[in-house]
């Protein structure tokens, strides 16, 4: 997602309220800012693909030119799934077995990764993990490479995105691992966990198998 400033932000949400589209002579009297200004704005946003030409309008006789928001600017702003996701996980987890769950979740992880091979095909080692963190902290985790107490090269999470279902179905972690393995090509071991009580979510890269 594109970063926007607080100014672009709120001009996006004019664009909400406006379906029809609006022209840079609507905002700047609305906004209190120049007109050369607002025209910056509309610039980036629409360089950052969040608004379009949409048409033109004639004022005066003289053409305006028309901006709309796009399915990118309407998507900029959150959709809270957290909760009708959580509630529909766990509904699916009292209804099966934990054999069952944990190769549903691992199927979730796998297809994950799949959809994003574009992101991992013909990299190394490296540079796949380095996209690979930069996914999970995309997703809301907040992740980092270190080495553990044992001197091990390691993925760490320092929170986890279920937390709470997780502490209830252990086998949601699967999710994880799948989702790695696939970016990587390479096994993964969950050394610690914390909805078994660690402080941390830690994953071991093993060597692949040949």
């Amino acid at each position: 997602m594109n970063k926007i400033g607080q100014r672009q932000h709120d001009i996006l949400e004019y664009f909400l309220h406006h379906k029809k589209g609006l022209c840079i002579e609507d905002l700047y009297f609305e906004l209190g800012i120049s007109r050369t200004a607002v025209q910056e704005h509309f610039s980036a946003l629409e360089t950052a693909g969040y608004i379009e030409k949409s048409g033109v309008s004639k004022t005066n006789g003289r053409p305006i030119v028309l901006y709309g928001i796009t399915d990118k600017g309407m998507n900029y702003f959150p959709k809270h799934y957290s909760w009708l996701a959580g509630l529909m996980l766990e509904d699916l987890l009292e209804t099966i077995s934990v054999e069952e769950s944990e190769k549903y979740m691992r199927h979730l992880g796998t297809k994950l990764a799949t959809q994003l091979h574009n992101q991992f095909e013909g990299k190394s080692f490296d540079e796949r993990l380095t996209t690979l963190m930069a996914v999970m902290n995309e997703l809301g985790f907040v992740v980092n490479q270190s080495l553990n107490k044992e001197e091990h090269v390691c993925i760490q999470a320092c929170n986890c995105i279920y937390h709470d279902l997780a502490q209830k179905y252990d086998q949601i972690c699967q999710f994880d691992l799948a989702l790695m393995e696939g970016a990587l090509n390479r096994p993964i071991q969950q050394s610690r966990c914390m909805a078994r009580g660690d402080a941390i979510c830690e994953f071991l890269f093993l060597e692949a198998s040949k």
